[in-house]
């Protein structure tokens, strides 16, 4: 099953990922990612992982094994 991760270290609070996919991501009070589930669905890999490729600090990442 494919799981999503997230760098809190890297995470400089731009949201987009909360944008793209607000089933997964959000962002606490301290302004950086949480991941609302680790796991996703295969259906959701395309989507999920556009928007990971897309953070401008490279805090996030899908891994489909």
């Amino acid at each position: 099953m494919p799981v999503v991760h997230a760098d809190r270290a890297k995470c400089k609070g731009w949201a987009n990922c909360v944008v793209g996919a607000d089933d997964v991501f959000d962002i606490d009070d301290d302004g950086v990612v949480t991941l609302l589930r680790e796991a996703i669905g295969p259906d959701e890999v395309g989507r999920v992982g556009e928007v990971a490729r897309a953070c401008p600090e490279a805090a996030l990442a899908v891994d489909e094994a």
